[in-house]
């Protein structure tokens, strides 16, 4: 049912720290932006490696869902974890038929389908299932060129080469050139049989 863990999300009260320390001390690229209106809050999605994805969230005008969250914390916290599914219909019928109680249910939006299992129902987190496209929430540097799925870039000790994750990105592996000669030797092994 679950494809993956596509982010953990942080509420914070000063964005502005939060960025520099994600991003300018640990390196984090930032992708996706928004505002959600209704809800009223800001996020922002960044990568962190390969495949790892971090969610910056802050309340975007008084009255935001984060405001009882932010209140009594210091700084912010852990507000929930992100899981993929390929299937958000599916996953409410899975739910239903387990009994685990969920909320939030929303599939109005194309772009981005969602369901939320409440805290007291998952071990004292929360847990945010969607159903998106993940390569649209990163930066354009963390993906391969549309339509590729894989690159290969020579360098002094060997080789880069980038494959394309299913959950958006990109992951690379280093070779020397005896791993790459050995890489060679099996496709071509396996075009002939």
């Amino acid at each position: 049912m679950i494809s993956r863990i596509d982010h953990i999300s942080l509420a914070v009260k000063d964005y502005a720290k939060a960025f520099r320390f994600f991003h300018d001390i640990l390196g984090s690229v930032p992708g996706k932006e928004g505002v959600a209106e209704d809800l009223k809050f800001y996020f922002r999605v960044f990568s962190l490696g390969d495949l790892t994805r971090l969610e910056l969230i802050k309340p975007s005008a008084s009255g935001s869902f984060l405001d009882g969250f932010l209140k009594g914390k210091k700084d912010g916290g852990v507000h929930h974890i992100a899981l993929e599914v390929p299937d958000i219909r599916q996953t409410r019928k899975i739910l239903d038929e387990k009994g685990v109680p969920y909320f939030g249910y929303n599939e109005e939006r194309a772009d981005w389908k969602e369901l939320f299992i409440h805290p007291r129902d998952a071990f004292g987190v929360l847990i945010q299932i969607a159903e998106f496209e993940p390569n649209e929430y990163i930066a354009d540097s963390e993906k391969l060129p549309e339509g590729r799925k894989w690159s290969i870039k020579k360098i002094q000790n060997g080789f880069l080469i980038d494959f394309a994750h299913p959950g958006g990105g990109k992951v690379r592996i280093q070779m020397n050139r005896e791993e790459m000669g050995d890489l060679i030797g099996g496709l071509q092994a396996a075009f002939q049989k």
